[in-house]
């Protein structure tokens, strides 16, 4: 073995972390539980919005190969782990993807072979469940016979400003062994990579970093409610704040929260909490209620503009803008407006959307919508249209000149009153 890696999960944070690593000359296996995925990866075929088919061409011909093959791990030297770590019944972590990448790892692990997990989780679960199983199957151990260490992705879908690359890269090891290694493997593809003192601080540092989102973004939700009772311009405020060049980060509200990291992140560091302390994590909790209910707020808003008019919810013509949980992309992972599709469906509203990136909303339990209209078409016979996400492919000023009524959630139009 000399400079392998495998990457198990070949998703957002899995694929381009391949990518990078394949660049600085590392032979890389794309290990993925998904026979489609693996076939379009070696078929040259990109299925994130961060990377292109071209890439995954110089990929293949860096060496890199997708696979379902786990026997790969036995032939590499570093394996890390990148897979979901989504939320179970009653927001608990659910940690089954995690579990079975470990056991998988652990049947294949040689000697001295470094494993990093950057599945985000709450604190302990490197040392507490991932290293037991990965030690039973393999009946070696962690921090004598093979390494372990947790370094926390750090992906920004979309972003043209931040790849893994110029992101600096946390690193928590089991020993001081493991995190040498783990700086040394991340260093020959990642600009800077920084040593934290243990495993636990490595977990928890990403959990801070989004619940630190998290707060600020259900404070200025908050604000923007209040603001709208006390007829006061929200964007002009957080215009005015935003010009303080210190004590002052902006944020600014919205329909919601989307994405992996913000709606999820917190929950595992408020479910530790609770379960280890036995006490509420109040800020955490304050900030979810806060989110959580800003799809109700949006249609609350919509409801309150078609009053005006004389209009009812029910069997208004109701025109979504942008599904996604960010701009221009297609990843619609936890985005807000699937809760605002389906309040406005149970208020019996005539639900419509429009978005260049996705040509067929799936808006749960087995409902889907399509995007028959071109866009001029729906926009004037819309009674309302909702701007839930300014893409850049959207005229904004123009859509909201044809709309009879136009509810903006982003704050990129002039109009106060047109914005939430």
């Amino acid at each position: 073995m000399s400079n392998t890696v495998t990457v198990v999960g070949q998703g957002y944070v899995g694929l381009p972390l391949a990518q990078e690593a394949a660049r600085s000359g590392w032979k890389v296996y794309g290990l993925d539980v998904s026979e489609t995925v693996v076939a379009k990866l070696n078929a040259g075929e990109s299925h994130v919005d961060d990377l292109t088919d071209q890439d995954v061409a110089e990929m293949i011909d860096s060496g890199y190969q997708a696979t379902t093959d786990s026997t790969v791990v036995g032939l590499s030297d570093v394996v890390v782990i990148c897979v979901p770590t989504p939320l179970g019944e009653a927001g608990a972590p659910d940690l089954a993807f995690v579990e079975s990448a470990s056991s998988t790892v652990g049947e294949h692990l040689n000697e001295g072979t470094l494993v990093i997990l950057e599945s985000t989780t709450y604190p302990g679960t490197t040392e507490d469940v991932c290293v037991p199983i990965m030690e039973a199957k393999s009946g070696l151990v962690a921090g004598r016979d093979f390494h372990v260490s947790f370094s926390p992705e750090r992906v920004n879908p979309g972003s043209e400003k931040f790849g893994i690359k110029n992101t600096p890269k946390l690193v928590g090891g089991v020993n001081a062994k493991s995190t040498e290694k783990t700086v040394d493997f991340y260093s020959s593809f990642v600009d800077e990579v920084v040593p934290l003192s243990g495993v636990k601080e490595a977990e928890t540092a990403k959990l801070l970093e989004n619940t630190f989102r998290h707060v600020n973004i259900a404070l200025v939700n908050e604000m923007a409610r209040v603001c709208h009772e006390l007829q006061i311009d929200i964007w002009e405020v957080i215009r005015g704040a935003a010009t303080k060049p210190f004590g002052f980060m902006k944020f600014t509200p919205g329909a919601g929260v989307g994405g992996h990291c913000i709606p999820i992140d917190p929950n595992y560091l408020s479910y530790e909490v609770r379960r280890r302390l036995g006490y509420p994590l109040r800020f955490v909790e304050l900030a979810q209620e806060i989110n959580n209910s800003m799809p109700s707020y949006v249609v609350e808003r919509i409801a309150e503009k078609l009053n005006d008019e004389k209009k009812a919810v029910n069997g208004a013509k109701v025109l979504l803008l942008g599904v996604t949980y960010k701009p221009n992309i297609a990843d619609q992972r936890e985005s807000p407006a699937v809760p605002v599709a389906r309040e406005l469906l149970k208020r019996q509203a005539n639900v419509q959307f429009h978005d260049p990136f996705v040509p067929v909303w799936n808006i749960g339990s087995g409902e889907s919508l399509s995007s028959e209209q071109e866009l001029q078409t729906a926009v004037s016979e819309a009674d309302i249209v909702v701007l839930l996400q300014a893409h850049s492919p959207y005229d904004v000023a123009a859509l909201q000149a044809d709309s009879k009524l136009f509810l903006d959630t982003c704050g990129v139009v002039d109009a106060p009153s047109n914005r939430l």
